[in-house]
């Protein structure tokens, strides 16, 4: 499990990295223009992606920011967005690095943004944070090829073939 879910945030970091790079040769208009995804664009998902991750990382070290909601932006300019990912993938990677077997099997007490208790076991806490992004990096690969952008492979047996 420690070595799973390590893997799976060194993997996150380098899908990010590809996403964003693709992402900086976009111009500003292209970023913003609404495309029907569920949170509207390209940045406006990014900005979620990164929301969901600070709401999962505050909960589990119990410190941090807490944005106000799910659809916040956060970062309206792609820089201070993409500056702040980088962050956020280092923090995911250090919280991650930190678990034991022990914490991994332990439950996770928490509210959610609409005030429902949870308790839940950290690996599937971890396995959510995880999926989640990689769910809306599809929605923001399918935008990039709305406007008639290629994107290379996101696919995790890339970055396992790369890493060897």
């Amino acid at each position: 499990m420690i070595d799973h879910f390590q893997k799976f945030s060194l993997y996150n970091q380098w899908a990010n990295n590809r996403l964003y790079e693709a992402v900086a040769t976009l111009t500003t208009e292209e970023q913003t223009r609404d495309l029907s995804g569920f949170f509207g664009n390209i940045l406006g998902t990014l900005n979620h992606i990164l929301v969901g991750d600070l709401y999962w990382m505050e909960r589990i070290e119990g410190a941090g920011p807490r944005p106000a909601s799910l659809d916040e932006i956060l970062y309206p300019d792609f820089g201070e967005l993409r500056t702040a990912r980088s962050a956020s993938d280092e923090r995911l990677i250090r919280i991650t690095n930190a678990q034991g077997q022990e914490e991994y099997s332990a439950y996770l007490d928490y509210v959610t943004t609409q005030g429902v208790a949870c308790h839940d076991q950290k690996s599937e806490v971890f396995a959510h944070l995880f999926n989640h992004q990689t769910h809306h990096r599809g929605q923001c690969h399918h935008m990039l090829t709305q406007l008639g952008k290629t994107l290379p492979p996101l696919d995790m047996i890339y970055f396992f073939r790369e890493r060897e």
